[in-house]
């Protein structure tokens, strides 16, 4: 989770108030696929697509994909950045009891209370949130059940010849594709015209800034992935969620209670108990 990138995000979507998803979204599946396609044919990385059958195998990943940006785009435009990540991180509920339920997988005691951790943090929340907004948290919801759902089907996806860089490939041509084609229907197209900030420098800065930025992070996810354990590689993402949620409020407005800021220490309670587990393989 990219610090600066986040903080782009929530500037472009809450404080300009561009919400405009299908547009910002695709403006930064347009620039990551542009810029992973060049890397490509310059051989700065490997993309080997393989059979049309096993690319349209994964367009299913691809839907959820579009699910995950453009409710995440939602939430983060009403939410401050620590309530966003509380509820994203009870994704974590819908893979756990997939693994319990459906395919009967034995699961530790430890990972278990870590997942009840979040989820009794992410319940909470909106419980305890004395500016609670209704459609921010739907959309919160909406985005967790499509993490959820993407990293659930990523269990179950057979064929194993698609890289990361692949499945990513796809998910921008797609994204860009789907975004495009959803903004006249949703009125975006036409609405963004009247955005004050359209020729607001700050405002092109930031959305250029936000489309680079997401492209280097996603090449750096999947090196760190593949260079590291998956519990490595789990306590990095803790860390940086730390380091974001404690620094937002120092630029973005935020009001807190104690029992927000309970619910906030047990996400990241839960979570560390989480890293614990796939570190040790508990």
């Amino acid at each position: 989770m990219s610090i600066n990138l986040v903080f782009v995000f929530q500037y472009v979507l809450s404080v300009l108030k561009f919400t405009y998803p299908t547009l910002f979204q695709g403006w930064q599946t347009l620039v990551g696929g542009l810029l992973l396609h060049v890397s490509w044919k310059l051989g700065w990385v490997e993309i080997s697509l393989c059979s049309r059958s096993e690319i349209l195998s994964w367009l299913p990943a691809s839907v959820i994909f579009v699910g995950i940006i453009y409710a995440g785009s939602r939430a983060l435009s009403r939410l401050p950045i620590p309530v966003f990540l509380t509820i994203h991180n009870a994704a974590e509920v819908i893979t756990c009891g997939f693994q319990k339920f459906v395919q009967k997988e034995q699961i530790s005691h430890l990972k278990v209370c870590s997942v009840l951790f979040l989820l009794v943090a992410a319940v909470c929340l909106p419980l305890c949130d004395t500016q609670f907004d209704p459609n921010g948290y739907l959309w919160a919801l909406i985005h967790l059940i499509c993490v959820g759902a993407y990293k659930v089907f990523h269990r179950l996806w057979k064929p194993n010849s698609l890289s990361d860089l692949d499945q990513q490939y796809i998910n921008y041509v797609f994204s860009v594709v789907l975004l495009a084609s959803a903004s006249h229907p949703a009125g975006d197209l036409f609405s963004a015209l009247d955005f004050p900030f359209l020729y607001f420098y700050r405002f092109h800065s930031s959305c250029c800034a936000s489309g680079f930025l997401g492209f280097f992070l996603m090449l750096h996810t999947v090196k760190l992935k593949s260079s590291t354990t998956s519990g490595q590689y789990a306590a990095w993402s803790f860390l940086a969620k730390v380091i974001t949620a404690s620094l937002s409020p120092f630029f973005f407005a935020m009001t807190a209670n104690v029992l927000i800021i309970s619910c906030l220490v047990i996400s990241g309670v839960g979570e560390a108990l989480l890293v614990y587990t796939e570190r040790t393989g508990t």
